[in-house]
């Protein structure tokens, strides 16, 4: 089985996504697995990445002081915080996407985030517009499921195709809860969990598709 690495991931859904396809996935994060495993990676990901990946890996970096929506937050720290902190934070965060999206050695590579602001985007090496932008709902088939969300994700992709949505829905019953989230210390975990839709058209789609590739070098 060729192997694939899911960065930066405690939940699992993705790596069970590519599991169930039959694909030697591993996950890893500095933090511990949401549920008991012996295929999640405690350590840093850039201590693990340049393993013996030879098939394409799925890389989630926090998104915190990257995104768009907290932008707010590097001109009015929250309370509590200095804006030492949050521009401090800003680059360590760009430091890790861009070494995820810049590992060479990988044969394909997608790495997931949503939309940037601009201080991100300059701060990131050989940063490129993502490949392909996407919403949850566009891969659900129930309306009550937990696919059926709006939260704008985007892929940088290398040497991979964009998605195909799989869904059934038109968006029009979405929900906006990953959005308007409770405050609390875990708002972070529920904002970031990733959606089972998207993650078994991922593992069927790239799966294949990098599996193709593994195949015509060979």
């Amino acid at each position: 089985m060729a192997k694939v690495l899911i960065g930066c991931e405690t939940s699992g859904i993705v790596r069970e996504a590519f599991l169930s396809m039959g694909h030697d996935a591993w996950s890893c994060d500095i933090l511990s697995s949401d549920t008991p495993t012996n295929r999640h990676i405690q350590d840093d990901i850039r201590n693990v990445m340049n393993d013996e990946w030879d098939l394409m890996a799925v890389m989630h970096p926090p998104c915190t002081r990257l995104c768009n929506s907290g932008v707010r937050w590097l001109s009015k720290a929250p309370e509590g915080r200095t804006l030492e902190d949050m521009w401090r934070e800003l680059d360590e965060g760009a430091e890790l996407f861009s070494e995820v999206w810049n590992v060479a050695h990988i044969p394909c590579v997608a790495v997931e985030n949503p939309v940037m602001h601009r201080h991100a985007k300059e701060r990131i090496r050989n940063y490129e517009k993502p490949t392909q932008t996407v919403q949850p709902w566009q891969f659900a088939t129930d309306e009550m499921g937990p696919d059926n969300e709006r939260k704008r994700t985007c892929f940088w992709l290398r040497s991979l195709p964009a998605l195909s949505p799989t869904g059934t829905l038109d968006g029009t019953s979405a929900r906006d809860s990953v959005f308007k989230a409770s405050p609390g210390a875990d708002r972070w975990k529920v904002r970031s969990k990733f959606f089972p839709g998207i993650a078994a058209a991922m593992a069927k789609q790239w799966g294949d598709a990098a599996q193709q590739q593994l195949l015509a070098a060979a």
